[in-house]
């Protein structure tokens, strides 16, 4: 397909600057910013703010939100230019899975087999490139020459342990934006529509503590309790409809020669809708376990609400793949995914988000965690286009 000459102009100016863009998302990747290292964090956001302003200017508004023990959520706002009142949310955690020191022992991925090159790095594919070329998308968009909406940038650090502090900043945001676009990595280039929701469990069993040796009938076991549990709970995963259950952390007891009085297991569920929400709360509240003595409680915590496409974003995929044909992309795919991200909470309000707007490349969470370099240029210069898209309030 053919690009308009404005898409083409734009997207040749995003392969011109790659070499830069790319540059950007390197220095991001360097400064280590995992979720539980506070002052990594707070670098790694004095960072990413000092590109935004090296890029982009000053910005009109700012205000840094205090994490208290996750890292502190930055909101950016630049005014758009020309008479259109549009205002558009971008969405960025700079947090990542990996502890501080990872990168020292990061091994570079090799290049494809047809020969395509890849970077490699603790966080560049989640989701440090995202953050990178949204930057460079408002630059680019201001520099076409054509109106561009007012633009806030949002930069948490904490969202790969739940967005515990920066959920109701996000919320607050994307009610006062028209439209909010979540630079997470896509799925293989598509964009993510379809999110399951995420339960973060607690399972405590208390029991009563006894010598294993000199009374072992007095005691009521809550490791032999809390097994019993676990096994149970994963009896109610259905992955037929998309309900997973894993327990990934076991801890309990006090010696080896006590029957153990205490043990808790962490326990992560994820849904694709509420019906499976509601089903699997009431029947992890119904499992016993065989021994009465011994008590098991279930912190529910449902983290992130399932997304679905609502009738508000549907729009937003529509224009977006307009973009994408209009710079001779073809059809702009979109995906359901397993995993969860802060596009859940604006979803469940019922506001237009999409996701999955940023890198292009393979492995979250993963030591082969990596890029296609050579997306980067396509990737700035779509979310570019739909900046200036979106002008005017997005009319479903």
């Amino acid at each position: 397909m053919t690009a308009s000459p404005a898409a083409a102009a734009l997207t040749a100016r995003a392969q011109e600057v790659s070499t830069e863009i790319v540059g950007d998302i390197l220095a991001l990747v360097r400064q280590e910013t995992g979720s539980y290292d506070l002052p990594g964090l707070a670098a790694g956001l004095d960072l990413l703010r000092e590109l935004a302003v090296r890029r982009l200017g000053q910005p009109d508004h700012e205000h840094r939100h205090p994490g208290g023990e996750c890292g502190d959520t930055l909101t950016m706002t630049y005014t758009g230019s020309g008479t259109g009142a549009g205002h558009v949310l971008l969405v960025g955690h700079y947090d990542t899975v990996w502890p501080t020191g990872t990168l020292a022992g990061w091994e570079q991925p090799q290049a494809s087999d047809d020969g395509r090159e890849k970077l490699g790095g603790p966080g560049i594919f989640d989701m440090k490139t995202g953050l990178a070329q949204g930057i460079w998308a408002l630059k680019l968009a201001r520099e076409s020459g054509a109106p561009v909406p007012t633009v806030t940038f949002l930069f948490n650090g904490d969202e790969e342990i739940g967005s515990l502090s920066s959920r109701p900043v996000i919320e607050e945001a994307a009610q006062k934006a028209d439209v909010t676009l979540v630079l997470e990595p896509t799925a293989h280039g598509a964009v993510k529509t379809a999110r399951k929701g995420t339960g973060i469990f607690q399972v405590t069993a208390t029991g009563v503590e006894a010598h294993a040796g000199l009374a072992p009938q007095d005691g009521a076991s809550a490791i032999t309790a809390l097994s019993e549990f676990v096994v149970a709970a994963a009896k109610v995963a259905a992955p037929d409809r998309g309900t997973t259950i894993n327990t990934g952390l076991f801890r309990g007891g006090s010696a080896i020669n006590v029957v153990a009085g205490q043990a808790t297991a962490g326990v992560d569920i994820r849904v694709g809708s509420q019906a499976e929400q509601d089903r699997v709360d009431a029947e992890l509240d119904a499992i016993e376990v065989s021994d009465p003595r011994v008590r098991i409680e279930i912190a529910h915590d449902w983290n992130r609400p399932p997304m679905t496409l609502n009738a508000a974003s549907a729009p937003l995929l529509d224009l977006a793949r307009e973009v994408a044909r209009e710079q001779g992309r073809g059809e702009l795919p979109d995906a359901a995914v397993g995993g969860a991200s802060d596009a859940n909470f604006v979803a469940a309000l019922g506001l237009p988000v999409l996701c999955g707007m940023g890198a292009v490349g393979d492995g979250a969470h993963a030591q082969g965690e990596f890029i296609y370099p050579d997306t980067v240029p396509a990737q700035t210069a779509l979310v570019a286009g739909l900046l200036g898209r979106l002008t005017q309030p997005l009319r479903g």
